[in-house]
């Protein structure tokens, strides 16, 4: 049976798809392949190297490492969730552990691996599912939703927790336990949920709503014959002085083309009095980020952001819209489990 592995990785001067890899930091421990495969000995080096890790920190470490070392096998599959755009890349191993030469020490702990899909929108998935995969861990086993993960991919193999040394069970509880990350990421996802399930026309009314939040006077324009741009915003109170801001909204997870962006763009006049905002669920094609950088007057927003705007605004939102998203400000555990 294969293992469903659930790897982070948020380092932005890597590209995993384009390498084909997965990797771990902890890359002041030197060579790994010279501390050999006792437990004691990592546990040992980890004390020494990170003497302000926080207090339970070591013995997890030292359980994800070995992990990533010696539990993970060839053939096992991995969902490895990019936060940047908030979608989920899946893959199966293909090597053993090795360190990359060439890396310049950022994260040369690595395992090849052939990506199966990349791109996968989160909200394909249920929020149980995407609760599991918002542990802390760099590196974990999804358990209960394997089997959900893998039907993206298509694959019917049996997934199975791999047998686990008794000085695991720190590892185990890090995996389930709550924290901010995880508190963060199910937030989010709630979001994106309920704002995916609107109308077209009823989305257009919420980001007109939030644009007043932030101070813009905005409206939603006509449902039908709005030539490609669904509300006006601006900082004058009339909406009469230059700059008017376009935009334009698809409440969709999938990847906007350069197609949809250059309609909007084509929908701003010359010289600068308009502006053009495009806001979306999820992201942008290569070459519609290309575009935006092309036009000085064209800004692209993902959802991603669209979600920090709606966090930070939050309490200046109308009541219509904060009974819809219910809200509030929390404190959770931000515990330094995931390594460097």
């Amino acid at each position: 049976m294969a293992t469903l592995w659930g790897i982070h990785n948020d380092q932005p001067a890597l590209d995993l798809i384009e390498g084909k890899f997965i990797s771990i930091g902890w890359e002041e421990l030197g060579d790994l392949r010279e501390i050999g495969h006792d437990r004691e000995t990592l546990k040992a080096r980890l004390a020494a190297t990170y003497p302000m890790a926080k207090p339970g920190a070591i013995p997890v470490w030292a359980g994800v490492i070995h992990r990533f070392i010696e539990g993970m096998q060839v053939g096992d599959y991995v969902v490895s969730p990019n936060k940047a755009d908030r979608t989920l890349n899946f893959g199966r191993v293909v090597s053993e552990f090795y360190v990359d030469e060439g890396s310049l020490g950022l994260h040369a702990n690595r395992r090849r691996v052939d990506w199966i899909r990349t791109g996968v929108p989160r909200a394909d998935f249920s929020p149980s599912a995407l609760h599991e995969i918002g542990s802390a861990l760099t590196l974990f086993v999804v358990k209960t939703h394997a089997t959900e993960f893998l039907a993206a991919i298509g694959s019917g193999t049996q997934v199975d927790k791999p047998a686990e040394p008794s000085d695991d069970e720190a590892v185990d509880l890090a995996e389930d336990e709550p924290n901010a990350e995880r508190v963060d990421s199910y937030s989010r996802d709630f979001v994106i949920g309920v704002l995916r399930k609107m109308d077209a026309y009823r989305f257009e009314h919420f980001v007109a709503g939030l644009l007043t939040a932030m101070g813009y006077r905005a409206a939603a324009t006509q449902a039908s014959g709005d030539g490609g741009v669904d509300v006006i915003a601006s900082r004058d109170p009339l909406g009469l002085e230059p700059p008017i801001i376009k935009v334009q909204c698809k409440r969709t997870v999938s990847a906007i083309g350069s197609p949809d962006v250059q309609k909007l763009a084509g929908a701003l006049a010359n010289g600068g009095s308009e502006l053009g905002l495009f806001v979306t669920l999820g992201g942008y094609s290569t070459d519609a980020i290309h575009l935006e950088r092309t036009r000085q007057n064209l800004r692209l927003l993902t959802g991603t952001q669209l979600i920090d705007l709606i966090f930070e605004y939050y309490e200046s939102l109308d009541p219509e819209w904060k009974r819809m998203l219910p809200l509030r400000r929390v404190y959770a555990v931000d515990r330094d489990v995931s390594g460097a």
